[in-house]
Order: structure tokens, then sequence, then C-alpha cells
């Protein structure tokens, strides 16, 4: 099971990367979608701070975001083609430190017992591994802001 240092850690290193990718992006450039099937920018911003909501609710907090604006990037809705239907791309990336800072708070001082609570027993999943596997789906999101980046032409190399 993954200790409350080590949740920590690997979102502070996400929080990283997402600020990384996003440094210098303006909210039209966010917006920019693949001439293939996926989502911009915006959208797996926006859905990395909705699940984030997930992790703060399972520590005892309060989401960020309000159900509309949650269904506009959970799993399986459209995609974001333009600024009428997207948050602004800065509050999403506010709304990512925020939650981090949210986090970090509720990890240091939470009970183990806590963590090592059931979350599922159908499933046989603790309240830390759920965190530990909603922060894996979130680098998998993060690896795709790299490409994205890209498209919005910035030519560059953040990690490597």
């Amino acid at each position: 099971m993954p200790t409350a240092q080590k949740l920590i850690q690997s979102f502070q290193t996400t929080t990283w990367l997402i600020n990384k990718q996003a440094e210098g992006l303006s909210h039209e450039q966010m917006l920019l979608q693949l001439p293939f099937r996926g989502n911009c920018f915006n959208w797996i911003l926006g859905h990395i701070v909705t699940n984030r909501d997930k992790v703060l609710v399972l520590l005892g907090e309060e989401p960020q975001f309000s159900e509309d604006e949650v269904s506009r990037y959970v799993r399986g809705s459209d995609p974001v083609v333009g600024a009428e239907t997207a948050v602004d791309s800065q509050r999403l990336l506010e709304a990512v430190q925020t939650s981090q800072s949210k986090i970090e708070t509720a990890l240091v001082k939470i009970d183990p017992a806590a963590l090592a609570a059931i979350y599922s027993e159908e499933h046989n999943i603790t309240v830390g591994e759920r965190i530990n596997g909603l922060h894996w789906h979130e680098t998998y999101h993060t690896g795709q802001l790299e490409i994205l980046r890209q498209l919005a032409g910035t030519n560059d190399r953040i990690v490597g």
C-alpha cells in the first residue's frame, strides 16, 4: 500500500510536469485539437482536476468543481472544440495548484489507518490504493500533454 509521503511525492511530480508543459501556452493554444481522435490540452487539464476532486473527497475535503463543470471533463464527455464550452485554462491550472496544496495538507495529517481502510470490498482495494490508482491515471494524461504542447508550436523539450 502506498504511504502518504509516497502519494505526496507522486502528485508533486505530476504537478511539476503539468505546469512545465503548460508554461507559456495561451488558452487558445490549449484548445487546439489533434488531427485524429483525442482530447485537447484544456480537456486533459479539466479531467485531471476532476479526478483530483475525487482524491480530495476520499481525503475528506471539498471538491473544487461544480457538477456542471465536472460533467464537461468526465470520461466519455464530448471533446472541447471551442472556448464557449471550456473552463478557462488558467482557472484549470490554478485548480491543479490548489488541489496539490489541499492533497498535501490532507495527506500530511492523515492517519495511516485511514489510507488502509477498505474503499471497495468487492475489489479489495484500500483508500490509499484507490488514490494511487487515480494518480496513475493522472500520469497517463500528463504524458499526453507533451504532444499537445508540441501541437501548439513550441518545438521544445521539457523533460529529457
